[in-house]
């Protein structure tokens, strides 16, 4: 039995992914196997010292605290692309709703008073303040081409408008779903310097932040729109109030109120509605319940914003040892002297590193004992050892 502790309220569909005859899940448990996650803050919490997994029903974890868990041999699972078409939907809305000034008409017309005729003529009269302008033929400029990335630009493209795309780490997954339509920007600054509209899809790191600043508000075209619908610091919120406020940009729309602002008339600002739907919540449970299974009756590793990418089939009769050190020399072959000293024979291995942490997939004729692990732990770098018996 595996020992899933929930500290949110997970999707049913997510938790139907764990059978019951082989896992425990609850919200409250002692000595937890792995944990399922929302938005719920670790860093505030006790993790327990037989936790091997966390997997995060979303794609952000900052609310994980990812270094101490990695120190520890602790993989951090996330759920990239299970909320992208939920989020790709919300920027679509956003565009119109800039485009067509829809939020200052729906307070013109709450505001109306008098009766049927006296407010017929008000809005004819007042109709013309609110004029907008259509997407085809207008460009935008999308930074980050990951799966919501990817998802914008495709569906922009569709709509008639003209596409510019920048993300120099883009991975080739997502390279084969990006319509050959969507161009190439050379930098940030180019996408810029050509795009009305801009998007931004990129995660929260040193490099990202301020990533929208007071200079690239300079680069962009007159009555431009930004959209971020990823991190609230990665657009300079103060230069952007600077811009509308001066007639530069046309609306920003994002998903991070603030008192700076709330009510300014060419800002729409969304309560964080990125991935609320529902559809997107059993996606991200899915997706993690998978991956947190696989984990843990295999020792795959898929989708892990702390340990590499490994997957390896597991052959009938075989033991499976899951090794997780730091990334230094020679650590292969002491695992492999290890057991060759054990009479263990090596039926397959497999060893991915990722910056400074390593993970090393041993498959084993015979049943490995405790001492086996026990001797593994010991090696220097090493930070943990887990054994899969033969099924």
């Amino acid at each position: 039995m595996f020992k899933v502790q929930t500290l949110n309220n997970i999707s049913v569909l997510g938790l139907e992914r764990l059978p019951r005859e082989r896992y425990e899940v609850a919200s409250e448990m002692s000595n937890p196997d792995a944990v399922m996650v929302r938005s719920a803050d670790m860093h505030k919490i006790d993790i327990p010292a037989s936790i091997k997994a966390i997997g995060r029903a979303g794609a952000g974890t900052n609310n994980i605290p990812v270094a101490a868990l990695s120190k520890r041999g602790v993989v951090v699972f996330n759920a990239p692309g299970a909320n992208s078409n939920a989020v790709k939907e919300l920027v679509l809305a956003g565009m119109f709703l800039a485009a067509r000034n829809i939020p200052q008409s729906l307070d013109f017309v709450k505001k109306l008073e008098g009766d049927d005729k006296a407010m017929h003529v008000a809005v004819e009269d007042g109709k013309k303040k609110f004029v907008g302008f259509e997407l085809p033929g207008r460009t935008l400029g999308v930074i980050g081409l990951g799966a919501i990335g990817v998802k914008v630009a495709n569906a922009a493209l569709e709509l008639g408008m003209t596409v510019y795309g920048y993300d120099p780490a883009m991975t080739v997954q997502n390279a084969w779903q990006l319509n050959s339509g969507v161009r190439q920007a050379l930098s940030v600054d180019d996408l810029v310097s050509k795009s009305q509209f801009i998007s931004v899809h990129v995660p929260l790191l040193d490099a990202t932040r301020g990533l929208i600043n007071a200079d690239r508000l300079k680069l962009m075209p007159k009555k431009g729109v930004i959209l971020n619908f990823a991190r609230e610091a990665i657009v300079d919120e103060k230069a952007v109030i600077e811009s509308l406020d001066a007639g530069g940009l046309h609306a920003y729309v994002c998903d991070f109120p603030s008192n700076a602002l709330k009510g300014h008339p060419r800002v729409i600002a969304t309560p964080h509605l990125g991935a609320s739907t529902g559809e997107a919540e059993d996606n991200c449970a899915v997706m993690v319940a998978d991956q947190l299974r696989e984990f843990l009756e295999l020792g795959n590793v898929r989708n892990s914003v702390n340990f590499p990418e490994a997957v390896m089939a597991l052959l009938p009769g075989k033991t499976r040892l899951c090794i997780v050190n730091e990334n230094v020399p020679n650590m292969v072959g002491q695992i492999s002297t290890t057991l060759a000293k054990r009479n263990l024979n090596i039926a397959d291995l497999l060893n991915k590193s990722r910056g400074d942490l390593a993970y090393t997939i041993v498959d084993v004729d015979s049943g490995c004992a405790q001492d086996v692990v026990e001797e593994l732990q010991a090696i220097q770098g090493v930070l943990s050892v887990r054994c899969i018996p033969a099924r």
